[in-house]
């Protein structure tokens, strides 16, 4: 048997399906890029982390039961054209949390405050 097909069984054991699904596509990458074991290692278990975080967002969000999943993507700029496109993408990338600064969005109602927080 193969070593990696040795890990597959141990990888399901440990319940790692992230490495599972990009495995053979790190061990390709790391062959080219000549990766040191530990950036492997790196990139192999960001892959694991990386599907955990979505896959515990869509548990969030399925129970949370909203009505219709709203995304920045989705909102309408030309609707209000006083909301600022450009501070929202802004506020969009959260800088301002590393700042330790806040954000209070205010507007009457029916403007897009809610769709944009």
């Amino acid at each position: 048997m193969h070593p990696t097909e040795d890990l597959i069984p141990i990888f399901k054991k440990l319940r790692l399906s992230g490495v599972l699904q990009s495995l053979d596509m790190r061990l390709r990458q790391a062959a080219d890029d000549d990766l040191a074991p530990a950036e492997f290692l790196l990139r192999l278990l960001s892959d694991e982390v990386e599907r955990r975080d979505a896959r515990q967002l869509d548990v969030r969000l399925r129970k949370a039961a909203f009505e219709h999943r709203k995304s920045l993507e989705d909102f309408d700029f030309t609707f209000n054209p006083k909301v600022p496109k450009s501070k929202i993408i802004d506020l969009a990338t959260c800088g301002f949390v590393a700042k330790h600064e806040n954000v209070c969005l205010v507007g009457q109602t029916g403007v897009g405050k809610s769709h944009i927080a």
